[in-house]
């Protein structure tokens, strides 16, 4: 399993990279390969100012719904075009191709409520 110690992650399994203002956010790993095969990645939220932990979309695997929380509060400045026609890539390349969203940090201290790539290898075992 990959944990890039790059990365900053939630409970939730989602990863955080910071960029400046800005955060990448994608689920982890881990996450992919609980799921299975991603066959549908839906957000609407481009656009929305989100609050930390909410949901900001959902992923379709052959076997179930899972929700997609925020890491940070913050707006939804994009939207991974790739997903729409190539869901699957969450599962090949979930650190690269496969990010979800970009968002512009609104309140950055919340940064410091993220998990560590240990305290989320910790998490995961």
């Amino acid at each position: 399993m990959n944990i890039p110690e790059s990365l900053k992650y939630t409970k939730d399994h989602e990863w955080v990279r910071i960029e400046g203002d800005y955060a990448i956010i994608g689920i982890t790993d881990f996450a992919q390969g609980e799921l299975g095969d991603i066959v549908y990645v839906e957000i609407e939220t481009a656009g929305d100012a989100l609050n930390q932990h909410e949901v900001f979309g959902t992923v379709e695997a052959v076997k179930t719904v899972s929700d997609l929380f925020m890491p940070l509060s913050g707006t939804v400045e994009e939207v991974n075009p790739k997903l729409t026609n190539e869901p699957e890539a969450v599962n090949k390349d979930p650190f690269g191709d496969g990010w979800m969203i970009k968002v512009k940090i609104s309140n950055p201290s919340e940064i410091d409520s993220l998990l560590s790539a240990a305290d989320y290898q910790n998490l995961v075992h």
